[in-house]
């Protein structure tokens, strides 16, 4: 796809995650935010970061991607809502800058798997500090395609708790996307090119983006609605 279709698919999703906002809201009560540092690995366009900015003055906030696009989508935001927030083009994975709070949330591939992530994040967060992780789980055992979808690395959520533990983080917060988040996240997800495509049927792109969506809507409602959960874990050491 083009750099304008890639834009406006994700348009109109608040974020890039299965949340609600009052999910949002405890979980940001989760992390104690005040003064020092708050990097976002793998932020995108970093609107947990905006409104963790907006809700700690004092704190310095930085997001880490390499999606340009999600990067100029996060610093208009900030811009609109006069936020300091420095969104920086940068490989997530290897980042060494040292905070005392973090996020990363859908983005354990970056490092090539949830163990990975969970034993690179605890040599960033600095020992005082937490982090906020999200990922990918198995609520149920999943079928071919969605192993083919998803990978086979992705653990159930005991295995996923053993392996921030064996990281060395302590668990203080764990909470899991419900239903009608996950709903709300998929047709959001949909929902920028389904406008598009309504407008523009004619259009040479038409045929590859409704296959596309048609596509996704098949795989979420047959192959992993139900069966792939997402948790949000706040962890400290």
């Amino acid at each position: 796809m083009d750099d304008e279709l890639t834009a406006l698919r994700r348009s109109r999703m608040r974020w890039n995650t299965p949340l609600s906002e009052p999910h949002a809201e405890l979980l940001l009560d989760r992390m104690a935010l005040g003064e020092g540092h708050l990097v976002d690995l793998g932020c995108g366009w970093g609107e947990l970061l905006l409104r963790a900015a907006a809700r700690a003055p004092g704190l310095r906030a930085t997001g880490v991607d390499v999606d340009v696009t999600g990067l100029g989508r996060g610093r208009t935001a900030a811009g609109e809502r006069g936020l300091a927030v420095e969104f920086t083009e940068s490989d997530a994975a290897t980042w060494d800058v040292p905070a005392e709070r973090a996020f990363c949330i859908g983005a354990a591939h970056i490092f090539g798997s949830t163990t990975a992530a969970l034993e690179a994040l605890a040599r960033v967060v600095l020992p005082s500090g937490r982090l906020l992780y999200g990922d990918g789980f198995w609520a149920v055992p999943p079928n071919a395609t969605a192993l083919d979808i998803f990978g086979p690395d992705l653990l159930t959520l005991p295995d996923l708790l053993d392996a921030a533990n064996d990281a060395g983080w302590r668990v203080l917060h764990v909470s899991t996307a419900g239903q009608l988040e996950w709903d709300d996240f998929e047709s959001t997800s949909r929902a920028g090119w389904e406008g598009w495509l309504a407008a523009h049927p004619a259009d040479p792109r038409a045929g590859e983006v409704r296959d596309w969506l048609d596509r996704r809507l098949r795989e979420y409602v047959r192959d992993y609605r139900g069966v792939l959960g997402f948790t949000y874990l706040v962890l400290g050491r």
